[in-house]
């Protein structure tokens, strides 16, 4: 016995995903597996927070030295 008020027993609903055509596809470098293609949007402050890594790790390897 059925619950609610359908009558019928329709198959399951596909829905259809919406792919956005602003949205670049594949890969940033067609060889690569990453970065893909919207990495550049996704992820803005990336080059300026690796490049703070990069000089935050370079002085302490430079402390290590000394």
């Amino acid at each position: 016995m059925g619950k609610g008020f359908a009558t019928k027993n329709s198959g399951p609903n596909k829905i259809k995903k919406n792919t956005s055509p602003a949205e670049p596809q594949g890969r940033l470098i067609s060889w690569s597996p990453w970065p893909p293609a919207n990495f550049q949007t996704r992820y803005p402050g990336f080059p300026l927070v690796l490049t703070i890594l990069i000089v935050f790790i370079g002085q302490w390897y430079i402390s290590l030295l000394r």
